[in-house]
């Protein structure tokens, strides 16, 4: 059950959270950034969202939980990796007015896709073929 908890949270994220905070005038809008930047914007938010509907699906209707759970991990590591990586291409958190949201000096979208990634990995490490 935990597996299937945290890929919902997972693909929450990925399918409504990210989506609002990322369709207008900071990202996908934004008319400082260049529009080949925009074009990849949308195709991280598109490929994210489908994957996260397609690991819902394998985690609630198949026999194919751990696949699912091994699909959102995979995504989530995606944004951890970029996350920490952020120095070594000039990636960053803040935002162009130079705000940053933080809770408790971090920010609450790492703490939270770090967290479902526990749970995720938590899940598939348990009970590697029947982790649902």
């Amino acid at each position: 059950m935990l597996l299937r908890i945290s890929v919902a949270l997972s693909a929450l994220i990925y399918l409504a959270l990210i989506p609002a905070l990322e369709i207008g005038p900071t990202h996908v809008s934004n008319p400082d950034w260049p529009a080949h930047a925009r074009l990849h914007e949308v195709w991280q938010l598109t490929s994210n969202a489908l994957l996260s509907l397609l690991a819902l699906w394998l985690v609630w209707r198949t026999s194919q939980a751990s696949t699912g759970g091994l699909i959102a991990f995979f995504i989530n590591i995606g944004f951890l990796a970029a996350y920490f990586s952020a120095e070594t291409y000039g990636g960053s958190m803040v935002h162009s007015d130079g705000s940053e949201l933080l809770v408790f000096g971090v920010n609450p979208a790492l703490a939270v896709v770090a967290l479902v990634t526990v749970g995720i990995a938590m899940s598939l490490v348990r009970h590697p073929r029947q982790a649902a």
